[in-house]
């Protein structure tokens, strides 16, 4: 698929009826409350590494809280866990009246150039990929939490590492033991945040303008930091233990406390999935990195087993909202859809055609994962849904072009039987965001229904479109959305000229299922 270049149009509109305003009111209450939730929740976060959260904030919470019914967790649960929680249900009572308003298909007010201005891309080629702005910055003020914390726990352990009574190599050894002890507990902030991008029907995403698609990046981002952490907190106390003759202790599994061989075992089972995310790895090998990741299981309950329940409520919360919805995904994946029709297409492609309720509706860039037993039992591939809810109310389509060993049989199955329109087949999803910047445009089929694909785009075969002079010719004050679906070399492409085009008002966004 090439690039899509769409101008923006349209203007505020006001409130059509008074439900509609009280719905709007109620939506942004709800942010508002939530915002207030997730600030309070990285405040936390900024402060447990300082001394006097440790000296005096704690014992102050942990005397009010560590009730009969929670105990000492009881503090745990109500700064980390109900945050959470809370701003999970209140994305799902947001996502609820936007469903119920017509909010997605008014035009919205046009964001100040110099914040759009920070969705462009500024890096392009690198360890991060293409990264805007906004996520630069984000990710910088993340790697500061962790050089906080980190320097926090020195500033708390100085006492013990300066004490006078130490020689050089018990003072070294100390230090040791700290430094690795340190290195777990930055790896943990890690780990709380690690689950959220990958939470699929996730509630909270969406009230930050996000998609679990479009966040995968960030799930990785954690993933190498925290397994690099962790795997320097392992290797560094049996460095420890192997100075100090103590190597026994790896073997130490206490009821009560920390369990040294259930985080040996989680740390095998992290590194196992981690040297597999590697893109040399996961590119040749995709099924080993697929099933290896599901690890992740083990590695959660040892690593559970390994610190105990007291601090799972600090860094689990995440974990407990993708155990939702991976349930709920399950549930779907075990009905079969009813498939209206199957067509073989030119080009070695094929359409799938499932019926789906009227009520139903989804944006412009939705994806869904399909599953056909008869081809694979296991395998789950996602697709972009090729149709508009708008224009086809009773019915979903995917197109899928026979590239893989997967497409390929598929295709080969219904070349050989192109009657099988009663094919069994399993789906989950439709996924998509909530809105979409590209929503705002006037070029947009799916807000105009009554416009035909022939009158809003232009198609162009052979070559891609001259995105620079498209750019050049829209002028600094237009707006413009540049969708990409292709490999990361067309997405690199694409994100240079969009950097250094003049126009500081684009928005940029990827589909990419190559992670």
């Amino acid at each position: 698929m090439e690039p899509s270049i769409m101008a923006a149009a349209g203007s505020v509109s006001a409130c059509s009826s008074p439900h509609k305003c009280r719905i709007r009111m109620a939506r942004a209450l709800i942010k508002f409350v939530f915002m207030a939730l997730w600030t309070w929740y990285l405040v936390i976060w900024v402060a447990t590494p300082a001394k006097v959260y440790k000296t005096s904030w704690r014992p102050w919470i942990r005397a009010r809280t560590s009730t009969i019914y929670f105990g000492i967790q009881g503090t745990n649960i109500l700064m980390y866990t109900i945050p959470v929680l809370s701003a999970a249900v209140l994305g799902c009572l947001h996502l609820h009246f936007g469903k119920r308003s017509s909010q997605r298909k008014s035009a919205r007010k046009v964001k100040k150039e110099s914040l759009n201005s920070w969705r462009k891309p500024c890096l392009v080629k690198g360890p991060l990929g293409i990264v805007s702005r906004t996520e630069l910055a984000l990710f910088t003020m993340f790697i500061i939490l962790l050089l906080w914390s980190f320097s926090n726990y020195i500033h708390r352990a100085l006492d013990k590492i300066t004490a006078p009574d130490l020689d050089d190599k018990s003072r070294s050894l100390l230090v040791l033991n700290q430094v690795a002890l340190w290195m777990g507990l930055v790896g943990n902030i890690c780990l709380a945040f690690m689950f959220f991008p990958v939470t699929r029907g996730s509630s909270i995403l969406p009230l930050f303008g996000l998609t679990s698609e479009s966040s995968v990046r960030y799930h990785i981002w954690l993933g190498h930091i925290a397994m690099a952490l962790f795997a320097a907190h392992g290797a560094l106390f049996i460095t420890y233990w192997a100075l100090t003759g103590d190597l026994i202790q790896m073997l130490k599994w206490d009821e009560v406390g920390v369990s040294n061989v259930a985080g040996e075992i989680a740390l095998l089972a992290g590194i196992a999935m981690w040297l597999t995310t590697f893109p040399r790895i996961r590119q040749k090998a995709y099924e080993l990195f697929f099933y290896t990741h599901h690890l992740y299981i083990i590695f959660i309950v040892f690593f559970m087993l390994h610190l105990g329940i007291n601090f799972a409520c600090m860094m689990l919360p995440g974990f407990y909202l993708f155990v939702i919805d991976r349930y709920l995904r399950f549930l779907q994946s075990q009905q079969c859809v009813k498939l209206v029709s199957a067509r073989v297409l030119p080009c070695e492609s094929v359409e799938l055609n499932f019926a789906k309720n009227p009520g139903l509706s989804y944006p412009p860039t939705s994806y869904m994962f399909v599953n056909v037993p008869s081809v694979s039992r296991l395998q789950w591939h996602p697709f972009t849904v090729s149709s508009s809810s708008d224009l086809e109310r009773d019915q979903l389509s995917v197109l899928i072009k026979s590239e893989g060993a997967w497409s390929q049989r598929l295709y080969q199955l219904l070349s050989a039987h192109p009657e099988m329109e009663h094919l069994s087949v399993s789906v989950e999803g439709p996924y998509g965001p909530e809105s979409t910047h590209f929503l705002r445009n006037d070029t947009v089929l799916e807000s105009q229904p009554e416009k035909s694909l022939a009158r809003v785009t232009n198609v162009r075969y052979g070559a891609r479109p001259d995105l620079r002079r498209i750019l050049s010719e829209r002028g600094d004050g237009s707006r413009t959305g540049v969708l990409v679906c292709g490999p990361k070399e067309m997405q690199r492409d694409v994100a240079s000229v969009c950097s250094a085009a003049s126009a500081a008002n684009i928005h940029l966004e990827f589909i990419s299922f190559s992670w």
